[in-house]
């Protein structure tokens, strides 16, 4: 049997120590070390979505919404206290399984784009001398204070999940119920998409605002790009241990270390008030409630064990046991006290780590930004600590993702986290159509603001006689006139506008007893919409004309009404069916359509419209003679006298009614403004003044309302229905007796109501929306502006 001669093996060669070296070198570079190599590969995200969802990591997945300032420094202790449990109640709201970020990011925006705000370009017209003269005004007020400093809240909150359908489903329920706890608080929270949280980080990487960010979702399969290629700074330079560089940027990043046994809630406002660039971000993340009375539990044990150690020591050395040291008192009655709340009042535990980044041009100037910062923390006896070797985890951690990857860590409990208050003052400034209203004291930047982006653009202006009432209005008209494209008409019980209208070319009508202009308070545009009827909207007026006329105490009978009512629908018959103006019923065919009735009602009401019409004062007897089409109208009514003026005021707006359903089929704003604006509020000629006030905005028209008669104004029924179709109300000096009044109906807090107590011309409180604010309007008196504007005999008189 022979058997096959085996072939020895082959001896297997060994590497040596070079070789390793280089394969271990080339797996290095396939897999690569961890270490980020691009800008791109620095910023710890994997994706975001359309909808703003960010995938963080595998696991965690979070969303962010956008939230806006409240007056809670100027808000009363009551304000304050409520204002203070609701952010209690929102931050409770986060449970263990959440983390939550707050950032605060205020960065000088783009100089562009900030001048676009309140430049004022020539046009090449008659105006272009005015515009310069306003826009010179408002680049002037635009140096004072942080004007180009933008500032931006942010709550971002992440949970952990395997499946991103389920993370979705449960982010979009916190989010609900975020928006809930906003409310409550008085802040408007806006959900950020994909592309808003892109942008946000954006600003961030490229904080000098020069930068545009351009962004689409249907850019990256064409690209082949991340999108985090279009947020990336050019750079990103990490190698010092206390500073780091972004772009042309140099930053530090900052930790803040509580000392103090009780902090001020003005702590974070006083950061987030330095007119620097400056990030400011608290990650908070909850302990379940139960592990946390189990610590501290534990944490009391130890003291305990501690305190029988000390007193076992006293009695060996002979000397009084109950005294201890301190240190240990103290932590034991904290503890205990901790324990009790935990137990017993609506406090959670919760980790928190607050991380400060400041950036600047230079090396020099970082240095004095970040000891600003540091001397801030000191005021409020905490330290600021630079973050050695982490300042690349804190810059990250800045982003809005809600991540933390910082392991600096501080307990506190839910009113402790709550004292660092995300609220200030508040600001306004508005893009688009914003006009200017002065100056925040408070901050110094300029209030700008857009009324047509109110939910109701209804406005009125108070305040005591020489407080800037008139003023603040021609101000407001110039600045529409000089920016919007608005019609822009005006109710002049006392000759105040004329100058100013004739010096932007817009058209005076005087209407007096003495002079040949005249309106028809019988004109009718029958250019309405489907759902409304022309005739029925001016029978409603007619009705308001004729209790003027013949109302009496009592007002107008329902007999009456029905009299006048059928006279209404007849004297327009012919108009209907040919609309001529030559057609045009003027009042004496009303009067004659009520004496042609037979009811002793319409013969009544006939008597007393006869004064009107055959009498002396037959000014109102005419059709309308004055084409009132130019853009700006100014209807002077002073010389009607006492016994014409409120029915000429019911006149004209009328007119002014007319005129905004015409431009509303051109798609035009109609600005309507009316002085002594009381008058408009008495018996039936109120209800048809709250009825216009209501319908003006739906039809694109913007009231505007100036009295000083508050008394006057807040006696009448119908000031509710005005205050509530009001979201723009500027307060200027007011009486005490009227002061009272205004802060208990506008729930005014007494630190706001000091801005509106013996203040100074151009001096008061804007109420726009839902934001109050203190503005300060000093309109220079050198101009040839302010000479047109001002009401002030010896300046009209020096003019």
């Amino acid at each position: 049997m022979s058997t096959a001669k085996k072939k020895p093996e082959k001896a297997k060669k060994k590497l040596t120590a070079t070789q390793i070296r280089q394969i271990n070198a080339v797996i290095r570079r396939a897999k690569g070390d961890g270490k980020p190599r691009t800008a791109q590969q620095s910023i710890p995200y994997l994706a975001m979505y359309p909808d703003g969802i960010c995938r963080v990591t595998d696991k965690v997945f979070s969303k962010s919404m956008e939230f806006s300032d409240i007056s809670y420094q100027l808000a009363g202790n009551d304000d304050k206290t409520a204002a203070f449990e609701n952010l209690c109640d929102l931050y409770n709201y986060f449970d263990s399984s959440m983390a939550a970020q707050f950032s605060f990011i205020n960065l000088f925006g783009n100089p562009e784009e900030y001048q676009k705000i309140i430049d004022i370009p020539a046009q090449g017209d008659d105006f272009d001398d005015v515009r310069g003269e306003y826009a010179g005004i408002l680049h002037d007020n635009s140096e004072k204070g942080a004007n180009g400093l933008i500032k931006r809240k942010y709550v971002s909150f992440s949970i952990e999940n395997d499946n991103p359908q389920a993370a979705k489903t449960r982010l979009e329920r916190i989010e609900t119920n975020l928006h809930g706890h906003f409310k409550t608080i008085g802040s408007k929270a806006v959900t950020l998409s994909g592309r808003d949280r892109l942008k946000s980080m954006f600003d961030i990487f490229h904080p000098d605002g020069k930068d545009r960010f351009a962004f689409e979702w249907d850019w990256l399969p064409k690209t082949g790009m991340s999108t985090k290629d279009f947020i990336a700074p050019t750079s990103f330079v990490f190698g010092e241990s206390r500073t780091f560089r972004m772009g042309n940027k140099i930053g530090a990043a900052s930790f803040l270390q509580l000392l103090a046994p009780e902090l001020n809630d003005r702590l974070l406002s006083d950061f987030l008030d330095m007119e620097t660039n400056i990030i400011v971000n608290m990650h908070i993340r909850s302990i379940d409630q139960t592990e946390a009375i189990k610590m501290v539990k534990r944490k009391i044990t130890d003291l305990d064990s501690m305190k029988i150690a000390e007193q076992k020591r006293a009695v060996q050395g002979g000397w009084d046991m109950d005294i201890l040291p301190s240190d240990l008192a103290t932590f034991g009655g904290e503890a205990k006290n901790l324990l009790h709340d935990l137990q017993s009042r609506n406090e959670r535990m919760f980790h928190m780590t607050f991380i400060v980044i400041n950036l600047a041009d230079t090396k020099e100037q970082l240095e004095n930004d970040v000891f600003a910062a540091a001397g801030i923390a000191q005021t409020h006896n905490c330290t600021l600590y630079r973050l050695d070797y982490q300042q690349e985890k804190a810059l990250m951690s800045s982003l809005p993702l809600g991540f933390n990857h910082v392991p600096i860590q501080r307990g506190l409990t839910t009113s402790s986290t709550a004292i660092f208050v995300p609220f200030t003052t508040g600001e306004l400034l508005q893009s688009g159509e914003a006009l200017y209203y002065g100056r925040n004291p408070l901050s110094g930047n300029m209030i700008m603001a857009d009324r047509k982006q109110l939910k109701n653009p209804n406005g009125l202006i108070l305040g005591t006689p020489g407080s800037g009432k008139s003023f603040a209005a021609k101000r407001e008209i110039t600045n529409a006139f000089l920016i919007t494209k608005d019609d822009i008409l005006i109710c002049d019980p006392e000759a105040e506008y004329a100058p100013l209208v004739e010096r932007l070319k817009g058209q005076v009508i005087k209407i007096s007893p003495q002079s040949n202009q005249y309106v028809n308070p019988m004109d009718i545009n029958l250019n309405y919409s489907e759902e409304d009827n022309p005739i029925a909207l001016k029978s409603e007026f007619i009705l308001s004309f004729c209790e003027v006329v013949a109302g009496g105490r009592d007002g107008l009978q329902p007999i009456e009404k029905s009299v006048i009512d059928k006279a209404v629908r007849s004297v327009y018959t012919a108009y209907l069916a040919d609309p001529d103006p030559a057609k045009m019923p003027i009042l004496e065919d009303l009067y004659n359509a009520l004496k042609a009735q037979p009811e002793r009602e319409a013969q009544r009401v006939a008597a007393a419209l006869e004064i009107y019409v055959h009498g002396s004062l037959n000014v109102f007897n005419h059709r309308t003679n004055v084409d009132i089409k130019n853009r700006l109208v100014c209807f002077d009514i002073k010389e009607l006298g006492k016994q014409l003026k409120t029915l000429g005021m019911l006149v004209i707006q009328d007119q002014i009614w007319n005129r905004v359903t015409i431009n509303r089929a051109e798609k035009k704003a109609t600005r309507y403004y009316v002085d002594e604006f009381h008058l408009l509020l008495k018996g039936e000629l109120g209800a048809w003044s709250v009825e216009i006030w209501k319908r003006f905005r739906k039809w694109g028209g913007i009231s505007t309302g100036i009295t000083q008669n508050i008394k006057d104004l807040l006696a009448s029924a119908e000031i509710e229905n005005i205050f509530e179709n009001s979201d723009f109300i500027y307060l200027l000096n007011q009486a005490p007796g009227d002061r009272e009044i205004l802060c208990a109906k506008l729930f005014i807090s007494p630190k706001q109501a000091k801005y509106i107590t013996y203040s100074e011309a151009g001096e008061g409180l804007i109420i726009f929306g839902s934001a109050k604010l203190p503005f300060v309007d000093k309109f220079p008196t050198n101009t040839k502006l302010y000479s047109i504007m001002t009401t002030r005999l010896e300046e009209v008189a020096g003019a």
